[in-house]
C-alpha cells in the first residue's frame, strides 16, 4: 500500500499512533525495507519500538510523540510563540493618534510540524502561525504586506475596516513580487485573527497563512470597567500581573486528502507536553485561543482539574460564559479565557482538545504549575 493513500483513522485502527506519531510515515512516499508489524510504534526514522521501550515512553498513556523538533531549523520556537507579542512601530499621526506600522512577509517554507515530519507551508514572516499583532483600540494600523510566495496572497483581518482594505481578490490581494500597504483603525477590542483570503481558500489558510490580532481594550473609552480593561492593556501596571498566551489551535495535511494528520497548538505537536508552560500559582492566566483548524468542523479547549470564564471573541470585558470547563470552537472563533491555580497543589495539570483523536495526533499540553 502507498503510504500516501493512509488514512490518520486507519493508523489509528491499527494502533500505530499510540505512543508516537507514526513517526514520519504520513510525509514519506515509500515504506522502509524492514517496516514494523502493524500495531508497533515508530520513531522518525522509522525504526520499531520496542515493548519496554513503548512503556517507558510516557508516564501519560504514552501519547506523545517520539524525538524532538529542530526550532532552530524552523526559525521559531512554539513556547516564543506564547508570548512574542509583535506592536508594530510606534509614530503619530497629524491629528497626534498612535500609528502602529508593521512589515509582513508571504514566502514558502518548509517547517517540522513533530519529529520527522516537514511540510510545505505558506507562512508570513517565515512561521506559522504568523506574527501576533498586537495593539490598542482606536489605533491607527499601517500593516505593508509584501509577496515573495509563489502565489497570489492577501491578508484579510477579522475586525472592522474599509471595504478596499478587506484583504480579498480585488481589494488586497498581491502577486508575487507585489506589495500593498493595508491601512485601518484598530477595532473593536477583543481577540482575533487574520489570514490569506485567495482561493482556494482552504489550501492558503491550511498551508500556514494566519496569525493573531489582538487588540487592547482602551480603558479610557470603558469607565464602567475601566479596572478590567486595564488588566488586558498591554504594558499597565494590571496587565503585568497576568500571564498570558497565545494558543492557535490548528492542523495539518500532509498527504493533501483533506484530512489532517497532525494537530497542535502553534504549529508543533506535543509541544507543550514534552516541554509543559510553566505557571507561576499565584498569578492569574488569560489565554487568547483561537481555532484555525482546517478539515474538522471544530476544535476543543479542555483544562483538567480547574475552571475558567470564557469571553466569546474577547469583545466584552464581561464572561460570556462563567465557570466551563471546555469550550468549542469553529474555524475562525476565537475567544479569552481567564482562570487562576492560585491555592492549588503545585504539579502538572493537562489541557487538551476533547476530540481523543486530535489529543493522539498531537494536541496535547501540560501547563506546569509552581508554587
Amino acid at each position: 500500500m502507498n503510504l500516501l493513500s493512509i488514512s490518520r483513522r486507519f493508523l489509528l485502527s491499527r494502533g500505530l499512533i499510540g505512543g508516537g506519531l507514526l513517526g514520519g510515515l504520513a510525509a514519506s512516499t515509500s515504506a522502509p525495507a524492514s517496516s514494523p508489524a502493524l500495531g508497533s510504534i515508530c520513531y522518525a526514522d522509522g525504526r520499531a519500538v520496542g515493548s519496554q521501550a513503548h512503556d517507558n515512553l510516557h508516564a501519560h498513556g504514552n501519547m506523545t510523540t517520539v524525538g524532538t523538533v529542530d526550532h532552530a531549523a524552523n526559525g521559531f520556537d512554539p513556547h516564543d510563540i506564547l508570548t512574542d507579542w509583535d506592536t508594530g512601530v510606534l509614530s503619530s499621526d497629524a491629528q497626534g493618534r498612535t500609528v502602529r506600522s508593521f512589515e509582513i512577509v508571504a514566502e514558502d517554507k518548509e517547517i517540522e510540524i513533530a519529529p520527522g515530519i516537514r511540510f510545505p507551508a505558506w507562512t508570513y514572516n517565515g512561521r506559522v502561525p504568523g506574527p501576533t499583532l498586537r495593539a490598542t483600540e482606536g489605533d491607527l494600523l499601517r500593516i505593508t504586506f509584501r509577496n515573495n510566495g509563489s502565489m497570489p496572497h492577501t491578508m484579510h483581518f477579522h475586525g472592522i475596516h474599509g471595504a478596499s482594505m478587506d484583504g480579498v481578490p480585488g481589494a488586497g490581494e498581491i502577486w508575487p513580487g507585489e506589495t500593498f500597504v493595508y491601512e485601518f483603525t484598530a477595532r473593536p477590542f477583543g481577540c482575533h485573527f487574520y489570514h490569506c483570503h485567495s482561493v482556494p481558500l482552504k489550501r492558503h489558510i491550511h498551508k500556514g497563512l494566519y496569525g493573531a490580532f489582538i487588540v487592547d481594550p482602551d480603558p479610557a473609552l470603558h469607565p464602567e470597567a475601566a479596572d478590567v480593561a486595564r488588566s488586558r492593556l498591554l504594558g499597565t501596571p494590571e496587565n503585568a500581573h497576568w500571564q498570558e498566551f497565545l494558543m492557535v489551535m490548528n492542523g495539518f495535511d500532509t498527504n493533501f486528502d483533506d484530512e489532517n494528520e497532525v494537530y497542535a497548538v502553534n504549529s508543533i505537536a506535543h509541544a507543550y507536553m514534552h516541554r509543559p508552560i510553566v505557571i507561576e500559582r499565584d498569578r492569574p492566566v488569560r489565554v487568547y485561543l483561537i481555532n484555525v483548524t482546517e478539515f474538522d468542523p471544530i476544535n476543543s479547549f479542555h483544562l483538567h482539574a480547574n475552571f475558567f470564564d470564557y469571553y466569546d471573541h474577547g469583545t466584552t470585558l464581561q464572561p460570556t460564559l462563567r465557570t466551563v470547563d471546555t469550550i468549542m470552537q469553529c474555524q475562525a472563533q476565537r475567544g479569552i479565557l481567564e482562570f487562576s491555580f492560585a491555592g492549588f497543589e503545585p504539579g502538572r495539570y493537562m489541557f487538551h482538545a476533547h476530540q481523543t483523536e486530535f489529543v493522539e495526533l498531537g494536541w496535547m499540553s501540560f501547563f506546569e504549575v509552581r508554587a
